[in-house]
């Protein structure tokens, strides 16, 4: 078994020189300029000041892929009005667990900015969060009947207390009249709302934390470079070959512990690590596109994040949503997102993408997972063929006066969902995140999407006790996460009076208090 990799080790030879340059080896490498490496910078950058961290990116600004507000699909997911993390049982009953688990890591999440706020490390709450409410709406009478059954299986739950369900149209259309201006009388309406919910800004709060984190001791913040391979040297150390695509020069660096949080790219990047744990990982690209609403009048008169069922066979990246959101201080408008398919892993990336991540390992379960998502397939492929009428007729369904002349179409990003191996060689498409890492800890990667950048924090938590377990068992590391994260090693879910007391601290700090 190999020894696993400790930060004990990485100040040791905090002194050793890179062989290769003769600059110092980084103790940490993060591999894209995205939330989830500004989020792990920080949260190490906190607990070990004197590290030596390098970040690669391989575009010209920090949060221009995923992290970015026009290409994240969901800005605040905190499963308030996210019907696809409530999926309805065969026997009829709702399951809950991963609202749940969603709601929980939001809310660590709001922790950890609420203290990058108090250090000081962030100026200002209202340029990345601010107070939307989130509604889940559905129309028809079975969905009014699962909206109803969702309602009352969450309330059993603290994190969801605040929840008000209705089927009056009157109320539905106090708290969002566009939606049921223009909509049959007799329909059978339902919805729920949470006035806690947020719309978060993860393009702008990334680049506000590289903001602080390059300013650091010992920190380098590199755009522009492309890091294009990884092997692991005899010492354990990896070695990185970054390239700077300005100006075509090549250097080596040698890094202690490696993160990759290339969003889509991780894939290809994990692959050419050739660690064992990423063998059978494939990754299936899915697109996608916005209604962007061009008309200031209909823009201020929407205030709610309004989300809907998913059509049967749709990623849950594309669960429909009518969507009020603050882009560079200004109030936005999108609905959708439309998929599609792309061979592309990024919105910046190349067409070969795809082809090139098959491997001998994984080409198996891929051809698996796509034989069981044929439907899937089918979905993004009618997407793709849609016509603008054929988009505003989606619209329409949740805004009924919608008129094309006040909308135009945006291009989001890229998503790239997982594909595991299963024990009997076969392949299962997973709607979720994924971290992988070494036995030793030395490096990691985070592949997949949903729920994604609202619950980095906790994704970094289960990686740091993934890859730096004896740290992180330290008195030292456990005071410190502590004052970051105030409830870390409980739960909110359990403790109705901690859950008000973090909530009531956390939204004063963050400026989110509702009325």
């Amino acid at each position: 078994m190999q020894n696993r990799f400790t930060f004990a080790l990485c100040l040791e030879h905090m002194s050793k020189e890179d062989k290769n340059n003769g600059a110092e080896i980084a103790d940490v490498l993060l591999i894209g300029a995205g939330i989830m490496s500004a989020t792990l910078g920080l949260i190490l950058k906190e607990l070990e000041p004197n590290l030596h961290i390098e970040i690669y990116e391989r575009l010209d600004v920090a949060a221009a892929e995923s992290s970015d507000a026009w290409n994240n699909a969901g800005t605040g997911h905190s499963a308030f009005c996210e019907l696809n993390y409530t999926p309805e049982k065969a026997d009829g009953t709702i399951e809950t667990h991963k609202a749940i688990q969603i709601a929980e890591n939001f809310e660590i999440s709001k922790q950890f900015w609420a203290y990058l706020l108090e250090k000081n490390l962030l100026s200002n709450p209202e340029t990345f969060i601010n107070e939307i409410p989130h509604i889940s709406f559905v129309w028809g009478e079975k969905n009014v009947s699962f909206l109803e059954k969702r309602y009352q299986a969450l309330q059993k739950c603290n994190l969801f207390e605040a929840m008000q369900f209705t089927t009056n149209p009157d109320q539905i259309a106090a708290w969002m009249p566009l939606v049921m201006n223009g909509r049959p009388a007799d329909e059978k309406v339902a919805a729920t709302k949470m006035d806690l919910g947020t719309d978060v800004n993860f393009g702008s709060l990334t680049r506000d934390m590289f903001n602080y984190l390059k300013d650091t001791s010992n920190v380098s913040l590199n755009f522009n470079h492309e890091v294009r391979k990884l092997k692991k040297n005899s010492d354990g150390n990896w070695e990185v070959k970054v390239k700077n695509r300005s100006t075509g020069e090549k250097k080596k660096r040698t890094a202690k512990f490696v993160f990759i949080g290339a969003g889509g790219g991780s894939l290809p990047l994990l692959e050419k690590a050739d660690i064992p744990e990423g063998n059978g990982f494939g990754g299936f690209p899915v697109s996608g596109q916005w209604l962007r609403c061009t008309n200031i009048e209909i823009i201020a008169k929407h205030h709610a994040k309004v989300y809907g069922k998913a059509a049967v066979g749709a990623p849950p990246m594309s669960v429909p949503h009518l969507d009020t959101r603050m882009i560079n201080g200004k109030q936005a408008l999108l609905f959708g997102p439309y998929a599609g398919f792309s061979t592309k892993f990024l919105k910046s990336g190349s067409y070969l993408d795809l082809p090139k991540s098959i491997k001998l390992d994984n080409i198996r379960p891929m051809l698996s997972a796509g034989i069981q998502n044929l439907d899937l397939t089918k979905y993004l492929i009618d997407q793709v063929r849609q016509s603008p009428e054929d988009r505003l007729e989606a619209l329409k369904e949740y805004l009924p006066t919608a008129e094309l002349k006040d909308w135009e179409l945006e291009y989001a990003g890229q998503r790239v969902q997982v594909i595991k191996r299963k024990p009997s060689g076969g392949g299962i498409l997973e709607f979720g995140t994924e971290v992988v890492s070494a036995a030793d800890g030395s490096i990691a990667a985070l592949l997949g999407a949903s729920p994604g950048a609202s619950t980095a924090v906790s994704i970094m938590l289960d990686l740091l006790e993934r890859c730096f377990p004896d740290k992180l068992e330290s008195n030292a590391w456990q005071h410190k996460i502590k004052e970051m994260l105030p409830t870390y090693g409980k739960y909110l879910a359990e403790d109705n009076d901690l859950l008000k007391a973090t909530r009531s601290r956390t939204s004063k700090i963050l400026k989110i208090e509702t009325e």
